[in-house]
């Protein structure tokens, strides 16, 4: 990733008030970029976006995605010349309990962003964000390819393989010379700052911080765990390519760690536990359970091969990181500093990766 790229870069990031928009909007500000954020208000308290005081970072605007004139008149004043898409409705289960309102947002959210895009002359680099969740899952051996078909038999998947279709036509229906869009299939993300209902790791906090048991649905399932800024580098990347070289990068990758990084749901909790010096509670909630593939990883060759990008966080150091910075949040501390400090150890890691053995 080169650093100096993002200096004084207009970036527009809608979702911005979310897990993973939150990050990416605060660590683009700390790159010097000039970012301008469009989301609905933060949907939690606590939320990562109140924590780490974006709205003195970055231009905020609250906005409804769904809402194209409004969505459009933010984008247009914000000149942009990259735009991460990020906004969405992001909740397997919340899909179940409210379709409507899920592909609302996360398709016609999608078709108002490309929309946008392709009539903004500013625009050089669109990355769609989508999720590996995108692909028909029909209990397969092998991770996914990017060439793998699209499917998706929840509400939540079905809207995510749906962007992906409405992103490739926007790509050959309107094509730009000078404005290239891509899509990003990322594996499952945890880090400080989720606070969302129904999620992993916020469900662990919450039950370690008030001493009540955790309940999970589906035990067993596994998925491709990664720290979140780590499929944050490879939008990153994905970005400056596209400003770049455009033409050759405007497809869909996937940001996930290697096959063997997968981890099942119990086993994920019970490190957490172990790594906040807690033992491990928690109890099966069958009740609550949705139908959900019981398995599910990427395969990210083509972005290790063609955009340079890996994972750098094993593991046991991602859930050593998540439970750094929620215990700095319980504790009271700063959370920007924590969060800086946070990204700094990673491009650390970025630069040595760069500058090979020594």
């Amino acid at each position: 990733m080169n650093q100096k790229f993002w200096n004084g870069k207009r970036v527009l990031v809608s979702g911005h008030t979310g897990f993973k928009g939150a990050w990416l909007a605060f660590w683009l500000s700390r790159l010097g970029a000039r970012v301008t954020g469009v989301a609905l208000p933060p949907a939690t308290q606590p939320n990562l976006f109140d924590l780490l005081q974006l709205d003195a970072r970055v231009r905020s605007c609250f906005v409804d995605v769904t809402d194209l004139d409004s969505f459009r008149e933010v984008a247009v004043r914000a000149d942009p010349e990259i735009f991460f898409h990020m906004a969405a409705q992001a909740q397997v289960r919340e899909g179940y309990l409210s379709p409507v309102n899920t592909f609302q947002t996360n398709v016609l959210g999608v078709v108002h962003a490309l929309e946008i895009a392709r009539n903004l002359p500013s625009a050089r680099a669109v990355v769609v964000v989508t999720s590996d969740k995108c692909y028909r899952n029909d209990g397969p051996s092998e991770p996914f390819r990017e060439d793998a078909p699209l499917g998706g038999n929840d509400p939540y998947a079905s809207s995510k393989a749906c962007a992906e279709l409405v992103t490739h036509s926007y790509r050959v229906s309107y094509p730009r010379a000078d404005c290239r869009v891509a899509t990003a299939r990322a594996g499952n993300v945890i880090g400080g700052g989720d606070w969302s209902s129904d999620r992993l790791v916020p469900d662990i906090v919450r039950a370690i911080v008030s001493g009540a048991p955790l309940r999970i649905r589906n035990p067993s399932a596994t998925r491709p765990w990664q720290h979140v800024l780590e499929p944050l580098t490879g939008y990153l990347m994905l970005a400056e390519s596209l400003h770049r070289d455009g033409a050759a990068f405007a497809q869909a990758w996937n940001f996930g760690p290697d096959s063997d990084g997968g981890l099942s749901v119990s086993s994920l909790a019970e490190s957490i536990f172990a790594a906040w010096g807690q033992k491990p509670r928690w109890q099966e909630d069958e009740a609550s359970r949705q139908p959900e593939a019981q398995w599910l990883t990427v395969d990210a060759s083509k972005a290790r091969e063609r955009l340079d990008w890996k994972t750098h966080l094993a593991k046991d150091d991602a859930i050593a990181w998540t439970v750094e910075w929620y215990k700095a949040w319980h504790l009271g501390a700063r959370l920007q500093e924590v969060t800086a400090g946070q990204i700094d150890r990673y491009e650390s890691m970025l630069r040595s990766d760069e500058a090979g053995p020594s």
